[in-house]
């Protein structure tokens, strides 16, 4: 019994029995063999249930009370509306069999005659209730499917880091937790936020506030919101980005900027899930996630009492970082191609065909400005405009296609061990090459390990 309780503690089985003691003695077996068992006597009372219970199994008898008024066919119907993958079992009298086949083939599990036997019943309720989970996790693993489709589009990029922020954000996204999001200037944390806000399920708004472009004397009735009459100049009630964003997403943009003061009332927001407006007493519940965004460390703002600390790990729940583009410079033709497409729609115009002096700038600057600056190039490019990526004003002497590659793979090479602080075996493992290939690299493109170190490793 105990590999029983093993196997089915998680398993729940809604219970329909009209007899007590039957009822009674049915719920001690399947407790008994690990299962989470609601009991009730009439089905009314157990659909309306469904729902918050979300149970695996239905156990149900074939005739029930009188009091009533559907029976265990009736039950199977109601179900099926609802959930067609829910099964059913019915339990059945003698000389009910004829009508317990027909119920199978109407969607019924498997049906039970009584008296049965109690090893049978457990060892039928748990299959029905594996044969569930699996269809659910079927079911779970489709949506997500369809979801990384979705993101796919909007998120662009083949790199493993790109591949890597989807589905952690596809992971997290359902879950109502708060989120930090670390990216360089124009990285694209808004619009990681809203992919957040778009697979969560939340169905109220998505509120962005940039927190160092509003002044401070506005900002706590920007978020908030206030009475009439709360200040001088305050002739109307205004609903607060908090109350507004109730039901949905808080992004808050910037968030090191936000005064010190501001922050210890939205810790209190976070910890009661209430709000006051400017002028008013009476507290107002809030159901709503922040996602803050930042390009700073925020516990180093802390160390510097810049930042509440406090604050900093009740947003900290999940951490969303955003690579920059240096970092995933296989991505950038792809991004180009699709910023051209946009703005080849948005300006009316036949997309424009990159030549091979952009696309030989593109793969060898930095990006500083990440995503928001190849966005504008791609735009000038599409407008005919004299394009100048970086310091590359001087036309570039053409390089022949050997040539681009080993500028890429040198770069990209220097980024990583950079990134590992000259640790040549945490490269080899991100890269996905062995130490004799990255030797061989490296001796090829004159690279000395040495200068990739710290200075106290040197």
């Amino acid at each position: 019994m105990q590999q029983a309780d093993e196997v089915s503690s998680d398993y729940k089985v809604v219970l329909i029995e009209d007899d007590d003691l039957l009822r009674h003695s049915l719920k001690q077996a399947l407790s008994g063999a690990g299962f989470e068992t609601f009991a009730f006597e009439q089905s009314d009372l157990a659909l309306e249930q469904l729902p918050s219970i979300q149970p695996d199994v239905v156990l149900t008898d074939l005739y029930l009370s009188d009091k009533d008024t559907l029976d265990g066919l009736k039950v199977i119907e109601r179900i099926r509306e609802v959930d067609p993958e829910l099964p059913t079992v019915l339990m059945t009298a003698r000389g009910s069999i004829p009508i317990a086949i027909d119920a199978t083939r109407k969607g019924a599990y498997d049906f039970l005659e009584k008296p049965f036997d109690k090893n049978h019943l457990i060892t039928v309720i748990r299959r029905a209730a594996a044969q569930r989970r699996l269809t659910v996790e079927n079911r779970n693993l489709l949506q997500r499917l369809t979801f990384a489709a979705g993101i796919e589009r909007i998120l662009i990029g083949q790199s493993a880091a790109m591949q890597a922020l989807r589905n952690l954000i596809l992971r997290i996204a359902p879950a109502p937790a708060n989120v930090i999001i670390l990216g360089e200037t124009g990285s694209g944390k808004e619009m990681v936020a809203r992919c957040v806000h778009e697979f969560s399920g939340r169905q109220g708004n998505f509120v962005p506030i940039n927190c160092a472009a509003i002044p401070e004397t506005l900002f706590e009735s920007e978020l908030f919101g206030h009475e009439a009459g709360a200040y001088t100049g305050a002739a109307k009630q205004r609903i607060g980005k908090i109350e507004y964003a109730s039901g949905g997403t808080l992004f808050l943009d910037e968030i090191e900027a936000m005064p010190l003061h501001l922050q210890a009332k939205l810790l209190r927001v976070l910890q009661e899930r209430q709000v006051e407006r400017l002028g008013q007493n009476k507290a107002l519940p809030v159901d709503l996630r922040v996602v803050a965004a930042t390009k700073v460390d925020l516990k180093d703002h802390s160390a510097q009492d810049k930042f509440r600390i406090d604050l900093y790990y009740r947003l900290n729940v999940a951490t969303l970082k955003i690579p920059p583009l240096r970092e995933r410079r296989e991505d950038l033709t792809q991004l180009f191609a699709h910023f051209l497409h946009e703005a080849a729609l948005r300006f009316g115009q036949p997309p424009a065909i990159p030549d091979r002096e952009i696309q030989q700038q593109l793969l060898t600057y930095d990006w500083p400005g990440n995503v928001r600056e190849l966005r504008n190039v791609a735009e000038q490019f599409q407008l005919g405009i004299p394009v100048s990526i970086g310091q590359a004003e001087a036309p570039v002497a053409p390089q022949s296609l050997d040539e681009i590659i080993a500028a890429v793979e040198k770069a990209v090479i220097a980024e990583t061990l950079k990134r590992h602080d000259g640790a040549a075996t945490n490269a080899c493992n991100e890269l996905k090459i062995n130490y004799s290939t990255l030797y061989r690299k490296m001796k090829l493109y004159d690279m000395d390990l040495s200068d990739y170190k710290k200075p106290a490793e040197q």
